[in-house]
Order: structure tokens, then sequence, then C-alpha cells
């Protein structure tokens, strides 16, 4: 009914649809293109155009690509074709000329024993015709789904602010998809549908498959270690009653066991992405078991507010400790930060908004985790996680997850974690850099390597002198023209670390 392998919601791009595969046949309706159809069918998806004239080509492929070729080392057409539809090539495209006049007929029994699609290009059309050709289709289609996900996504935004939001979602998601949205009560029942009727194996699949997501024996009590207990998976698909069928969990996976349950004809590559948007709102508008939590933090608000210390509204949210996360990216609707929110499991965020008082760039996201709540990798994030802190260290917290999302960001990094590593780390290795070349810009060498050789050694004229191989006297000479250049006392413990810590950033 449904197939038994599961993903993730955050493990699948959200920003913007990926480019989406062309059909055969579409290219084969280029007519400037002169394509001929030889064998197997029409109706495949090519994915991307690849072009070998290897006797063997499998290593080469990634499947679902056009193969060309014009059969330079053609030997074994059979053998050829097996490997190809091994590999998982869509199609194969045979260019007549230079080798060959005509594609040869062994080639076309194997394709079509195979049912691999064989397409003839003829002597006037170069390869490269074909592939712009398959790009520029998939640019549009590209262009067609951002544009249909766009406007979904302003649908679904005006539905929620409805007076009946939650059915006006579902109908608008339904349109949307060209099919039936169904939201799925804790026990499996439908609550709302909205959509066209689907046939009862289908609407059978549908629920069994939303059922897959439901709560667990125990979900929301911790075991008696105290863990938390493990997140169920986020969403699945598979197909019934000849519908391609997808199911959400909605509020990340770890909610009371509402489900959203999608049944449509054809799954595009922006579907997912418009589902994930209604998740996101269906989330947040069937969500009444959270009124309690968000007034009890609201009053913690007002306390704060009103001048109580930190720690002590602390025990409102929990015990701790607790995770900062800092983030940055997403796709730039006001859906990314929520999404992310639910993602990582946890209400507490801050979406940011506006720039930075110095630079301009944008606040990053920010969001408070309990300790025991893994924080992993998100598609088109990128994270600084603080070290676990109780309440009233959670400003220093925050601090760690702003530097570790800069290191992220420039090292290109999905997600740095904090890592203790003294005085050093709490200062940015730019900036360091930058104040090491100001306080060391008066000395030359070989003052600077015998001014850091001298610090290393404690101020040991004798071991630097037969470190550097030099005589002592031109230690104390050139030390002592340090200290005049750099107008500096060398016999005060606090320069001498602070010239230190300027070498070593150097």
């Amino acid at each position: 009914m449904y197939e038994g392998s599961m993903t993730m919601t955050s493990a699948e791009p959200t920003s913007t649809p990926p480019a989406p595969p062309v059909s055969l046949a579409a290219l084969l309706a280029r007519r400037d293109l002169g394509l001929r159809l030889l064998a197997g069918p029409e109706d495949v998806s090519i994915h991307w155009v690849h072009t070998s004239e290897m006797a063997d080509p499998y290593p080469y492929l990634l499947g679902g690509e056009l193969l060309m070729t014009a059969g330079v080392q053609l030997t074994d057409p059979a053998h050829y074709v097996e490997r190809v539809v091994e590999a998982g090539a869509a199609a194969l495209a045979f260019g007549v000329t230079p080798v060959y006049d005509t594609v040869p007929a062994e080639l076309v029994e194997a394709c079509a024993r195979h049912g691999l699609p064989l397409v003839e290009v003829p002597p006037k059309t170069p390869f490269t015709a074909v592939a712009r050709a398959l790009w520029r289709l998939m640019a549009e289609a590209r262009l067609y789904e951002l544009r249909r996900v766009t406007e979904a996504q302003q649908s679904l935004a005006a539905a929620a602010a409805r007076p009946a939001p939650v059915p006006a979602v579902l109908g608008a998601l339904a349109s949307r998809l060209g099919g039936r949205a169904v939201l799925f009560g804790a026990d499996g029942t439908e609550s709302v549908a909205a959509g066209r009727e689907v046939p009862a194996e289908a609407a059978r699949a549908l629920r069994d498959l939303a059922g897959v997501l439901g709560p667990r024996p125990g979900r929301g009590l911790a075991d008696p270690a105290g863990e938390a207990p493990p997140k169920g998976p986020a969403s699945a698909s598979g197909d019934g009653g000849g519908l391609r069928l997808a199911a959400y969990a909605l509020g990340g996976g770890d909610g009371d066991g509402l489900t959203l349950g999608v049944a449509t004809e054809r799954r595009g590559p922006g579907d997912h992405t418009i589902a994930g948007v209604a998740v996101v709102l269906l989330s947040l508008l069937t969500a009444p078991h959270r009124g309690a939590d968000a007034a009890v933090r609201d009053g913690a608000l007002v306390r704060l507010l009103l001048g109580a210390a930190p720690a002590e509204i602390a025990d409102t949210l929990g015990p701790g400790p607790w995770t900062v996360v800092h983030a940055s990216g997403g796709d730039g609707t006001p859906f990314a930060a929520a999404s992310l929110a639910a993602a990582l499991g946890t209400p507490l965020v801050d979406a940011g908004g506006g720039s930075g008082p110095r630079d301009g760039t944008p606040v990053a996201v920010r969001l408070l985790l309990p300790a025991a709540t893994p924080v992993t990798e998100q598609p088109g994030w990128t994270l600084g996680v603080g070290a676990p802190a109780p309440a009233a260290e959670l400003a220093a917290a925050d601090a760690q997850a702003a530097r570790a999302l800069r290191r992220a960001e420039a090292t290109r990094t999905p997600l740095v974690r904090h890592r203790p590593g003294g005085v050093a780390a709490l200062v940015d290795p730019d900036e360091a850099a930058a104040h090491a070349r100001a306080v060391l810009a008066p000395l030359t060498e070989p003052l600077g390597e015998t001014l850091r050789t001298w610090l290393s050694l404690h101020g040991s004229w004798d071991r630097t002198a037969v470190a550097m191989d030099i005589h002592r006297n031109t230690v104390r000479q050139r030390i002592a023209r340090c200290g005049v250049l750099l107008d500096r006392d060398l016999d005060d413990p606090d320069v001498r670390m602070e010239l230190w810590f300027a070498l070593k950033s150097r």
C-alpha cells in the first residue's frame, strides 16, 4: 500500500524546489533537433545529459541521465546496453556519423529488449545542441515551479488569516496540489478534509501512512533514566489507489499526533515545499495544547521586564541546562525561522530580523533548546551551537553560539559547536590578527622573531642566545630596541602577555 521507507522532513530542502527533470517527450517535441525515438518509451524523466565514448560508461554515470554517444568504441551493443541500464541511465541517444551511417540494428534490439529509450540524433544536430535544449527546458520548468511555489505560499498565508483558518489552509493546499488534503487526529480519524474525493483504497492507504507517524506508546513521557523519548519520523511517502501519497507530522514529529495527509495524481518538484509551508501553518493553528506553555512563558517575560532576575524565572521554562543555537540562512520567507524551530523541536525562537548595528548584516535566528535535545545539521542553514549552560550563564552561551556561527560561516561548515579553547578562543581570529598587525607594525625582522623567542623562554637572555645562535649581548640590544619601537615596558608581565598573544595571532 505504501512504501516502507520514510524520511525526516528536515532532511529535504525547503528553500526552493530543485531543478525539475524534463520528460523525454518534451525533448523529442523540439523539431529543430530532429530527434527520433527508435525504441523504448518516451515518458521517462531526464535529470541531466552526459556524453561518453567509453566502451563501458558505467563508472561515469550517476543515473537518470540522457547518455549520448557516437559509438566510437561500440563493439558489443548488447553488453553496452546492459551496462547502461545497470547504471540507471534514463535514455540513450546515438549520433549517426561520423562512425556509423545508421543506428546499429543490434543496439535497437537490445534497447527494445531492456526497455531503454533509444533516440537517433541526426548528423545535422550536434550533441551540444541537444544538451543546450535540455538545460533550457529544465530552466523553464524550474521557473514554473518557483512561480508555483511562490503563489502557493501567498495563497496559504492568506488562508491562514481567514476566520476558519484550518479548513481554509487545507482547501488552499488541496487546490494548489490538485488533490486531497486531510488532517488526521491522534486516533487516526479524519478531523478536517478538503479537495476532491479519492478512491476508498487511496483513502485507506493515506490513513495507514499517517498512522506510521502517529503517537507511539509512551510518547511525551521520559523514560526511567530521565531521558526524553525519541522522535518519530516527521514525514513519509508512498503510493496507494493509483495516487501519490504523503504524510507529515505536525509540530516536527513530537506533537500530540496530528498528521497532515496529501493525495495527488502526480508529485511535482515543488510539492514538498508547498506542503512544508502548510505543515508550519497548521502546526501553529492546531496547537491549543501549547497555550498553557505560552501563557507561562509570557508571564515569565512580564516578570523579567518588571525587574526580575533571569535566574528567578529560569525554572518557569524548565530545569535546564540549555543550549543556545545561532542560525543564518533559510529561504527568506516569514516561515523560515518557524520551520527551523520545528525541525529542532523547540518553540523558543527569536526570528531576528533587521540588521546588525555596525555592518548591516542580518541578525541571526536564535533558538533555546533543552541540553538533552540533539542539534543536527539543517539543509539551507548554517548553525553555531553554544555549550550547555544553566540559566545564570545563558549570556555566555549566547556569545559562544555567536562565535561558533561566525566560524561556521568563515569555514563554510553547516554546523560548528563551541569548543573550550582558553582566552584566545574568546577573540575573533580576524580581529586578533588585525590587532597583532597594528601592535607589531614597528618591528622588523629579526626583531620580531627575537622578541617571540625571548618571550617563549621567559625572558632568558642566555637561552634565547643559544636558541637563535647569537651572542647574549645581541639579544639584549634587540630586546631593548623592541621596547623603544613599541614604547612598552617589557618588564611588565601584562605587556609581555599582550605581546605574546599578538605574536601568536600574527
